[in-house]
């Protein structure tokens, strides 16, 4: 069973790095025609959090991360991988805050 568990995560992930790398083509202000921000550096996407939908700008390094892959199942759960206005981690902005410090460290 944790193996069907594994390959549903990595389908999961795959899922989320083909997102991330088309959210800026459909929008203006992008550049090289990579279509990504001028402020994403390569090897990072950006995420939506809390409330208020503040922006980090998260290195995809992190998406095989145990604490990050349990926030991006709560968003495929809760939102899904159909929207085109970027991925939203729906948890409070402390929360996502205390993720990022357990990851960094």
């Amino acid at each position: 069973m944790a193996l069907k568990k594994t390959a549903a995560q990595t389908a999961a992930i795959k899922q989320i790095i083909k997102r991330c790398s088309s959210f800026g083509k459909k929008q203006h202000g992008y550049d090289d025609g990579t279509g990504l921000p001028h402020d994403v550096p390569k090897g990072h996407f950006v995420v939506y959090v809390g409330e208020n939908r503040s922006r980090y700008v998260i290195p995809i390094s992190w998406l095989s991360h145990p604490e990050f892959q349990s926030l991006l199942h709560r968003a495929a759960e809760e939102f899904g991988f159909s929207h085109d206005m970027g991925l939203t981690i729906p948890c409070d902005e402390h929360d996502f805050c205390s993720v990022v410090s357990i990851i960094r460290s």
